[in-house]
């Protein structure tokens, strides 16, 4: 279990992110058209999981235009946004700002991702959203670099994220 704050308030996750070497755990998100993704549809490609509470507030979706922004440049690189947010929201967002390099995949259904990767928040006004973390996969699903971003209003290292991919 991490710690985490919000405001200077502390929060508390459900675990702790996958140790960096060992194999991600698989999943099943919603993605915008409501169709399931699993990690495995993305298998051969590296992924960067950007995961954060709610598209819907500043700095999640400056994570999710940045992110955008940055894979633009990147080869056999996908950026999963994840978050409990529906998938009608998470459209809504990129459709209006015209982000078109990321995939947008939702928890929204039984939450087990954030359980599986441990960062569920457990206490405080964000409970059972998603702590903010950056995870980084090469093209095995072998984790090469996690972020679990201590102060949730703060925006992740990106470079940090991107020099992982190299």
């Amino acid at each position: 279990m991490a710690t985490l704050t919000l405001q200077g308030n502390p929060i508390k996750t459900s675990g702790e992110l996958p140790k960096v070497g060992t194999k991600a755990p698989d999943f099943t998100l919603t993605a915008t058209d409501l169709s399931s993704k699993s990690l495995s549809d993305f298998a051969g490609s590296k992924v960067v999981l950007n995961i954060f509470p709610s598209i819907d507030t500043g700095t999640c979706a400056q994570s999710v235009r940045t992110f955008n922004k940055e894979a633009s440049n990147l080869e056999n690189t996908k950026v999963l946004c994840i978050s409990h947010d529906l998938p009608f929201a998470q459209a809504r967002f990129c459709g209006a700002e015209g982000l078109d390099n990321v995939v947008n995949l939702s928890d929204f259904k039984d939450g087990s991702f954030g359980k599986n990767y441990g960062l569920n928040f457990t206490n405080g006004p964000l409970e059972t959203l998603h702590s903010r973390c950056v995870v980084v996969l090469d093209e095995n699903g072998i984790i090469k670099h996690t972020e679990q971003v201590q102060e949730i209003a703060d925006e992740p290292n990106y470079k940090a994220a991107l020099e992982a991919l190299k």
